[in-house]
């Protein structure tokens, strides 16, 4: 996994194998932030990373100036990795080890942008659920966008709340907001 711009631009980051992640694509990553891009500025911006992983997404908000960011994720492994890399970097990422549920049902925060990688055999009903919890729980800025990465096999058009989908190979990000 590389970052793809920012202050850290190119620098490789080798995630332990025994993580049980599937860090999303460097082809899929750039096209995502061609599209922030055209809606933020980083260094303004506040961002939850649900079901975290590597950090993958949280590292390259970080490498734009994004000074808040939240990465979560329920596997010690991944969030002790997260948290050791984010240091290395100079990442100002709160690193939170939870089940993305719970904290959600917990959390008081907005953020202008909500990443979810849920895995992708996670079943559709919970997927909406995770949607609907992020729209009913009023966790997203007036402007902000909650961004679903899963499998290009699940449809979400239907899901309230849903704005566009781009689709990259096997991979599609669900994009939503509070219009």
């Amino acid at each position: 996994m590389r970052i793809i711009s920012g202050s850290h631009r190119g620098k490789q980051l080798i995630a332990p194998k025994t993580l049980p992640v599937r860090p999303t694509t460097d082809f899929a990553k750039e096209s995502l932030f061609n599209i922030l891009n055209n809606y933020f500025f980083f260094d303004s911006i506040k961002v939850l990373d649900l079901f975290a992983g590597t950090g993958n997404i949280s590292y390259e908000f970080g490498s734009r100036a994004c000074l808040d960011i939240t990465a979560v994720d329920s596997h010690a492994g991944c969030v002790q990795y997260i948290r050791k890399t984010a240091e290395a970097l100079a990442y100002p990422i709160e690193v939170v080890k939870s089940d993305v549920f719970t904290y959600l049902e917990r959390c008081l925060s907005q953020y202008d942008v909500i990443f979810a990688d849920p895995p992708y055999d996670m079943e559709p009903e919970r997927l909406e659920r995770l949607i609907g919890m992020v729209f009913e729980r009023n966790l997203l800025s007036e402007e902000g966008l909650l961004i679903v990465e899963h499998s290009s096999k699940v449809y979400l058009e239907e899901v309230p709340h849903f704005q566009e989908e781009r689709r990259y190979g096997g991979t599609t990000f669900s994009l939503f907001n509070n219009e």
